[in-house]
């Protein structure tokens, strides 16, 4: 079972930075893919950028260019950077991992742990 923890939320303004951090901890295994979700107010939860443990990272078409995900394998630890905030991007954010057996998708089914996720409030 893989715990995730995710920190460095809050309320920011227009055109600011976000960090996110997920702490890791548990059973990892493989080349276990990594993931950022978002889920907004009355919206689906929404693929932002995935990993893989020892492959590649990929972003969502719509943020490519503002988004970039990495992993720190000493703390074990995935982090999430966005530039350019607009309200938009107003969501809670969930760190997820994956089966080791699959590949990296934007489907959120694909992933078997989450976090309790993060809340973001960006503000005009």
């Amino acid at each position: 079972q893989v715990r995730l923890v995710e920190s460095g939320g809050g309320s920011l303004q227009t055109g600011g930075s976000l960090k996110l951090s997920c702490a890791v901890s548990g059973y990892t295994s493989g080349n276990m893919c990594m993931a950022w979700f978002r889920q907004g107010s009355g919206k689906e939860r929404e693929g932002i950028a995935t990993i893989e443990m020892y492959g590649g990272a990929t972003s969502a078409y719509s943020l490519k260019g503002r988004v970039k995900i990495s992993h720190d394998d000493a703390t074990n630890t995935l982090y999430l950077t966005l530039h350019g905030l607009h309200p938009g991007d107003t969501a809670m954010y969930y760190c997820a991992s994956g089966d080791p057996r699959r590949p990296c998708s934007f489907v959120s089914g694909d992933y078997v742990s989450w976090g309790r996720g993060t809340q973001v409030t960006v503000s005009s």
